[in-house]
């Protein structure tokens, strides 16, 4: 990549398995160790985060692309993209080129070759993406599972337990 990146891992796992819920959980505990944290999270869905009737609304919708809105309290990009492009996970992390990041934890991209996380919950009966993913260096599951991974088994219901994972092995030979 023709920027600096921080290390980047991600949160694979099918819908309904609490990414989210994990990662909302994961940031505070990584944030304790004075990291500066940016995420990355890929939606299936349209989604609007503008409301008509506000100005940055109606001048994205007059066609200014992208609109920057800016306050002394945060900023944000809403840029229009083509419908008919595949989002990259390269792409995204351009965006944050320039940004002062120790890591960037990305929810989604699961078909994406870059360092992983699985997430799997056995009662949701979907298959494991391990081992068809050679990029998944850990499976974190709410249980055991029947035959272990190859790969350190991670325990779903201790956030800690995968802050320390992601501390360390995976920073420290990241960088």
């Amino acid at each position: 990549m023709p920027f600096s990146c921080p290390p980047v891992l991600g949160f694979a796992a099918f819908s309904g398995t609490g990414k989210t819920t994990l990662l909302a959980k994961l940031i505070p505990l990584l944030k304790a160790h004075a990291l500066r944290i940016g995420v990355i999270k890929h939606s299936h869905h349209d989604f609007e985060i503008d409301k008509p009737g506000k100005d940055s609304f109606e001048l994205r919708k007059a066609g200014a692309n992208p609109v920057l809105l800016v306050s002394q309290y945060r900023r944000a990009i809403v840029e229009e993209l083509s419908p008919t492009a595949d989002v990259k996970l390269a792409d995204q992390l351009a965006a944050l080129s320039g940004t002062q990041l120790d890591l960037v934890l990305v929810e989604g991209f699961r078909d994406e070759t870059f360092p992983k996380i699985e997430l799997h919950r056995p009662a949701l009966g979907k298959p494991l993406l391990y081992p068809h993913d050679p990029w998944i260096i850990a499976v974190a599951s709410d249980r055991p599972l029947p035959t272990p991974p190859d790969r350190p088994w991670l325990d779903l219901n201790d956030p800690k337990a995968i802050a320390d994972f992601i501390l360390h092995p995976f920073l420290s030979h990241s960088q």
